[in-house]
């Protein structure tokens, strides 16, 4: 349904804008197949007596689920039609919000984790496929996020959705896919990205999106024209502000919105590093515990033995990987 189909909502008010809602239904059906989905992996992990993490589910639900729900039936979704920023702030939810809160939840992970063996193979292959690799580097999702929103505003793409149903229907899911591109693979478990894409490179390209991500808002703020003009101009009532106000108002929003993302995103992403150090950390105790008793044990047996002592060398002095480098350069072991 369109605006045309629909009077004019009353004027938008403190109160309006937490209490007004309206129902959409191919939202309401996403929400409910990705929450059925998630629920019955953590329910199979659960009777398995395996653990999932409630922060997970919590930000799987609150800030994923529900974000979709609030950017496409509270009053955003009511006055998308009449007034612009609550299209763009709907927009930027979709875009950004919504995708981080589905990418704490980690479902890929959980898929694996929960679904039968030959499920969870094809799985992996669909992660690490070359199609996924292609729209998941780095420079590539990033591109493609803010590609999708320019697009959204400098061309008839934005207008024209306003007038058809189920083109702005389709939008929302560009949105959201769109975002899910780049936030999956980086706070994911599962290996999406390249091998050099480790927790500091993520880090990294976290903050440059957060750059990135304030080009859309600085952009429709500083826009020659009203974006969708034609459209606000003739469906505006009266008790709304200017049109170039609104869109004023639109992409400040946008802005402000980008930038707030940018700080749990990368607070996110640190724990992940953390906790990474943490279980490296933990692995390489369990190696020396396991590795240095026998190695104690072969000594004194050969200073005892007929033919005199004999020297034995840790593994960590003669193998070549990542973690006796790493106890070489920092002299754990005398």
């Amino acid at each position: 349904m369109t605006a045309d189909a629909t009077a004019a909502p009353p004027e938008l008010t403190t109160g309006r804008l937490l209490s007004s809602w309206q129902p959409d239904v191919p939202a309401l059906l996403l929400v409910a197949v990705l929450g059925a989905l998630y629920g019955w992996g953590v329910l199979r992990l659960w009777r398995r007596g395996e653990r999932w993490p409630v922060g997970r589910v919590v930000g799987f639900a609150m800030g994923g689920l529900g974000g979709l729900v609030v950017a496409t039936m509270s009053a955003l979704a009511v006055y998308d039609h009449v007034l612009f920023w609550p299209a763009a702030v709907q927009n930027v939810l979709l875009d950004l919000v919504v995708p981080l809160g589905l990418a704490l939840g980690d479902p890929l992970s959980l898929a694996v984790r929960a679904l039968p063996e030959g499920a969870s193979a094809r799985v992996r292959r669909a992660v690490t496929g070359r199609v996924v690799r292609v729209l998941t580097f780095p420079l590539v999702s990033t591109v493609l996020v803010l590609a999708t929103e320019l697009t959204l505003y400098l061309t008839p793409y934005f207008a024209t959705a306003l007038r058809i149903g189920w083109l702005h229907e389709l939008m929302y899911l560009h949105l959201l896919l769109a975002g899910c591109l780049f936030v999956m693979p980086v706070l994911t478990h599962e290996q999406a990205l390249p091998a050099w894409c480790t927790h500091p490179v993520r880090a990294a390209l976290v903050f440059l999106d957060g750059v990135v991500d304030a080009v859309p808002g600085v952009v429709v703020m500083t826009h020659g024209t009203l974006i969708a003009g034609a459209w606000y101009l003739r469906h505006t009532p009266g008790w709304a502000p200017d049109p170039s106000y609104d869109q004023q108002l639109g992409g400040g929003a946008m802005l402000g919105v980008a930038e707030l993302v940018a700080v749990p995103f990368l607070l996110a992403l640190l724990v992940q590093w953390a906790r990474h150090e943490r279980g490296r950390a933990a692995d390489l105790d369990r190696r020396l515990d396991s590795e240095l008793v026998p190695a104690a044990g072969a000594a004194r047996r050969s200073d005892t033995g007929p033919a005199g002592p004999e020297l034995v060398r840790p593994w960590w002095e003669t193998e070549q990987s990542e973690i006796a480098d790493r106890i070489r350069r920092q002299g754990t072991v005398g």
